[in-house]
């Protein structure tokens, strides 16, 4: 198999011809500032530190240092927790929108309950679902959601569970249909299908909507945009070499 998707203990990799390829989540997130990230993190940790007292002095006890790390590792145990719950989510949309039966635990059931209503309401025909793409122009690989038809339109989409959808969300999507195969159920190399319009399905515990992506062919330069500056990241941080007295670059 030309391309390969390897589970890891915190997520998965690819490799593309044998060589290690970047995903497309991992070059936006390395390649696209978010300003609300460092906001969110002293949020998070603010609201433990207000709301649980007890916990608080209970790290108190284990020590200045202990604690340190303890607190900082609180916005990431939120984000875990939100991931997990996207993960499991994201497998049961898998199963659901192919006619299977699924019987969800009690905290996802307005989940799915919101997903099947939207599925039902839009009389959704899946055509391919969860398959890893890959770019060798551009060199990187991902796995999209689904691309089914809705009406007379083909549609590219990626379900969220995340609290609120995101214009950078649009630079994910556009670079799934900017792909240039996808490897099918029983591992060929096909060429990626067109598709006419490219979205959002935000899955909630009250409902579900779609968001499409305004301008696809922006969102797609864009993305290549950010790519380039994720890859060049190594080569950034590698610019300054300390020189020492003799004028020899110090190791």
């Amino acid at each position: 198999m030309t391309l390969v998707r390897k589970e890891t203990r915190y997520g998965h990799n690819y490799r593309l011809d044998s060589k290690p390829v970047k995903g497309v989540t991992t070059l936006i997130n390395a390649g696209y500032p978010k300003p609300a990230l460092p906001r969110w993190s002293a949020k998070t940790v603010a609201e433990f530190v207000a709301d649980r007292p007890d916990q608080v002095e209970a790290l108190r006890a284990m020590g200045r240092a202990p604690m340190i790390d303890a607190l900082k590792a609180v916005p990431w145990e939120s984000r875990d927790v939100a991931a997990a719950r996207g993960t499991d989510v994201h497998a049961l949309a898998d199963r659901i929108i192919h006619g299977q039966e699924v019987t969800p635990p009690e905290h996802l059931l307005g989940y799915v309950q919101g997903y099947i209503d939207w599925l039902d309401k839009h009389d959704v025909e899946v055509l391919h679902t969860e398959r890893p793409v890959a770019n060798r122009k551009w060199w990187y690989a991902g796995t999209f959601d689904a691309i089914a038809r809705i009406g007379a339109d083909v549609w590219l989409l990626d379900w969220k569970t995340s609290t609120g959808v995101y214009g950078d969300n649009a630079l994910q999507l556009s670079a799934y249909r900017g792909a240039e195969f996808l490897i099918d159920l029983q591992g060929n190399e096909l060429a990626m299908p067109p598709v006419d319009r490219i979205g959002i399905v935000h899955i909630r515990p009250d409902g579900s909507d779609l968001y499409e992506v305004r301008d696809p062919e922006a969102a797609w330069k864009d993305f290549l945009h950010v790519a380039w500056l994720a890859k060049a990241k190594d080569r950034i941080d590698a610019q300054l070499v300390r020189i020492g007295d003799d004028g020899e670059v110090v190791a």
